[in-house]
């Protein structure tokens, strides 16, 4: 037990940095998401396409690929040359592929909705913005919050990936612990913190999802 207290603050520490990671991902590639998913639809062939194709892209490569380009990569880009601290690489990483599953997400949600709902609504005057704010995206959000969720809970699951940027986060902390040690305790305290992480957001989405029942009615 000792040595568990002994090695909680520098596994919370890395802890901090997770989260950091993760709640700006979200903050971030949610809007971002909703925007893009909003650009597929359109009538502009163009814009649409070229969402598409950026879409496939993120989705099609691995998230560690896209982590290593963007900290690596860009330096040696011509025209680019961009050098970017570990901390804004990894979150230009995170945002831009996560942004690319929550935009089909919400492509989904939105032509899931039954294409009476759009034409009453202008019938009833309603502009294009006022008909997906007041009525599509109340009932889009209910329906889409299942696969936001488990996106959500792998985002918690992918931050693990930024200790390639040699970047202290709580599996890079958890490993230099346990090599230092020789002991594998800290993996086992590592695991529990991101089942915690994961419980929490669990209640969470459930708890939105009955909020959002109303809608069902």
């Amino acid at each position: 037990m000792d040595y568990v207290i002994g090695i909680l603050p520098p596994l919370l520490e890395g802890t901090v940095v997770t989260l950091q990671m993760f709640f700006a991902t979200i903050v971030l590639a949610l809007p971002l998401g909703l925007l893009l998913a909003l650009a597929r639809i359109s009538r502009f062939k163009a814009l649409s396409s070229a969402v598409g194709v950026y879409i496939w892209l993120f989705r099609g490569t691995p998230l560690m690929l896209q982590l290593l380009f963007i900290y690596f990569g860009l330096p040696f880009l011509p025209y680019v040359g961009v050098r970017l601290p570990d901390f804004s690489a990894a979150l230009l990483a995170f945002v831009l592929n996560y942004a690319a599953y929550f935009a089909e997400i919400f492509r989904a949600g939105i032509q899931s909705i039954d294409r009476g709902q759009y034409e009453g609504a202008k019938v009833l005057g309603m502009t294009y913005v006022q008909t997906m704010r007041r009525i599509v995206l109340p009932q889009v959000i209910k329906r889409v919050l299942p696969p936001v969720s488990n996106e959500t809970i792998t985002l918690v699951k992918d931050t693990s990936l930024i200790y390639v940027l040699a970047m202290n986060d709580l599996l890079r902390t958890t490993r230099a612990i346990v090599q230092r040690d020789f002991n594998t305790m800290p993996f086992i305290v590592a695991a529990i913190f991101y089942l915690i992480m994961t419980l929490a957001l669990t209640w969470l989405f459930q708890k939105l999802e009955k909020k959002y029942a109303v809608y069902d009615e």
